[in-house]
C-alpha cells in the first residue's frame, strides 16, 4: 500500500490546532522536533487520511490542514484499515502504528461546526 504525504504540521503548544510547515525533523523514540506532542510516549506522531478530511469538509466542516491535530496528512491510505503494529516507511523514516483514532474529549471547534468528529 502506498500513500502520498500531502502536508506536515506542528504545534508549539498542546490544545491548539497544528499548522503546516515545509519540513519536519523526526527524532527516534521522540517524534517531531518542535511539536508539542513529541516525547517519550506511545503517540509521538499523528497521521490522518486526507480522504477523511475531504469527506468531512464535503459535509460543511471547513477544516483546514492541521485542524484535527495531525502531524502528517496522507492521501491513499485508510489508517483505520491497518492493524495496530503496522510498519510504515517513508524514505529513511520508519514508524509503527500504535493506536487507531483518539477520543474527541473536549468537543472542539470542529465538533461545534458539524456536530461530529472524524477522530
Amino acid at each position: 500500500m502506498r500513500g502520498i504525504i500531502k502536508a506536515v504540521c506542528i504545534s508549539e503548544k498542546k490544545g491548539t490546532e497544528k499548522h503546516p510547515v515545509n519540513e519536519i525533523v523526526l527524532k527516534e523514540n521522540f517524534g517531531i522536533e518542535g511539536d508539542a506532542h513529541a516525547g517519550k510516549w506511545h503517540r509521538q506522531v499523528s497521521l490522518l487520511s486526507a480522504e477523511k478530511v475531504d469527506e468531512f469538509n464535503a459535509r460543511g466542516g471547513d477544516a483546514a490542514i492541521g485542524a484535527f491535530g495531525e502531524n502528517i496528512l496522507v492521501s491513499g491510505i485508510d489508517f483505520k484499515k491497518l492493524p495496530v503494529g503496522s510498519i510504515m516507511r517513508s524514505g529513511e523514516v520508519v514508524m509503527k502504528l500504535t493506536q487507531i483514532g483518539k477520543e474527541c474529549h473536549s468537543h472542539c471547534t470542529i465538533f461545534a461546526r458539524v456536530g461530529d468528529c472524524i477522530m
